[in-house]
């Protein structure tokens, strides 16, 4: 179960961290959201160490479908709704600039780096698409309603993004390491003060980033309760030529996702609640015959995302008490955006410089959410099911998922592969 990018892209690898070692940051995770970071340190000459439990790049960024766009859904009718106008506007500025980050970035790097536009549709609910589109003028936001005649199956429309993007991450990847200290294999066991230590050593720096994708330390942001993850599924197809697809599409509800690469059709969706049952490539697979009829599936995977309390990700300090740490996390579905937003934020905050985006991912936004009753819900359930099967983080019980032989956390979403291994946190260790 490889994503296209993991079979076709080599990253270069690490060494194991085996000693103890300072510098001025240590940033905690692999995957791009850490990468960046430390790549935008660098470059505002900062010294710093990043340290992955795995491999970089494993996990979620491996697994995504590498879509770079500030249309996230049908987000900007809901962030004036529940924020205001000017945050909404801010929002979206902060995500075309990430756009333009990465354009400016790929310029130099062979990743397959493509301007595209971006839709998001319904299949049918038009009034949805009226109100987002009336949203959209009153922000001053460029788009354009549009019938979506290209697509295999019917709809009431859908909304223009121009000049969104796609690209091959892990290509990107690739060349933005290059110079970075990075130590894989290296799993970080506990953060003292601003020391994260490792099995075989530590590295002892003034600031410490958090970019694992879940936050695992627990007595500090309560972070456990502000997210909860959801999983979705993603099969490639080969076979029709014909089939090109001009832009990147998502819908309102099933979250049914399509872009091209190359010669391919990734098909994705099905998203559901971490540790739930899901038929999410069965119906993927019955999609794909029923509307793809002349493709074959040539590769299938799935990945998950922390989905917070209000839509917008927690980027910033990551606890009041610990003003020389910093986290990045709760991408709700959209990290190859966020996380350059991310590590734009992030450095400013930690070379002392004003962020005009930084107040909207602020970690300490109010948390009286409806989400919020229905992740205590589900963490209560957990608790109170007597199966064996714990997991280590906070006690839940582990569902069996048959199709992907791991057992999942229905609470806060850990992961671990049928011998009990770690697969995902914010749990920190194996299962016994």
């Amino acid at each position: 179960m490889k994503s296209i990018w993991k079979k076709i892209t080599a990253l270069p690898s690490f060494p194991e961290l085996q000693e103890n070692l300072e510098c001025e940051v240590v940033i905690i995770g692999g995957g791009i959201s850490g990468i960046l970071c430390a790549y935008m340190l660098k470059k505002a000459g900062i010294n710093c160490i990043l340290l992955e439990s795995d491999t970089i790049c494993s996990k979620v960024t491996g697994d995504t479908t590498a879509k770079i766009t500030s249309q996230h859904g049908f987000i900007y009718s809901y962030l004036v709704r529940h924020f205001n106008s000017e945050l909404a506007r801010l929002y979206y500025e902060a995500n075309e600039d990430a756009i333009l980050e990465y354009k400016s970035l790929c310029k130099d790097i062979d990743c397959d780096f493509e301007l595209c536009d971006s839709y998001i549709f319904s299949l049918d609910d038009r009034e949805k698409i009226d109100n987002e589109l009336k949203c959209l003028k009153s922000l001053n936001i460029d788009a354009e309603f549009t019938v979506l005649d290209e697509l295999p199956f019917k709809s009431v429309g859908g909304i223009r993004f121009k000049n969104q993007a796609i690209f091959n991450p892990l290509k990107f990847i690739k060349e933005i390491v290059k110079g970075l200290t990075i130590y894989e294999n290296s799993h970080v066991i506990d953060v003292k003060g601003t020391t994260a230590i490792t099995k075989n050593g530590s590295v002892n720096a003034k600031k410490v980033v958090f970019a694992t994708h879940f936050p695992f330390i627990d007595r500090f942001g309560f972070y456990f309760l502000k997210m909860f993850q959801s999983r979705s599924y993603v099969i490639a197809l080969k076979g029709d030529d014909s089939l090109n697809f001009s832009g990147t599409y998502i819908d309102d509800r099933s979250k049914i996702s399509l872009r091209n690469y190359n010669d391919l059709i990734l098909l994705g969706g099905e998203e559901h609640r971490t540790g739930k049952k899901s038929e999410g490539w069965t119906n993927l697979k019955k999609m794909a015959e029923k509307y793809f009829p002349n493709c074959k599936i040539v590769s299938k995977w799935a990945t998950q995302d922390c989905i917070t309390l209000d839509k917008v990700a927690y980027i910033g300090q990551y606890s009041s008490l610990k003003k020389d740490w910093f986290v990045l996390t709760g991408y709700n579905k959209w990290g190859m955006t966020t996380s350059m937003i991310g590590a734009k934020i992030i450095t400013d905050l930690i070379n002392e410089k004003e962020n005009k985006y930084a107040k909207i991912f602020s970690t300490d936004r109010k948390i009286l959410r409806k989400q919020l009753f229905v992740n205590i819900g589900e963490a209560l359930c957990g608790w109170i099911n007597f199966k064996a099967r714990r997991c280590p983080h906070l006690g839940c019980a582990l569902k069996w998922n048959k199709a992907e032989h791991t057992w999942d956390c229905p609470c806060h979403g850990s992961r671990f592969d049928k011998n009990g291994n770690l697969i995902k946190n914010p749990a920190n260790k194996d299962l016994k």
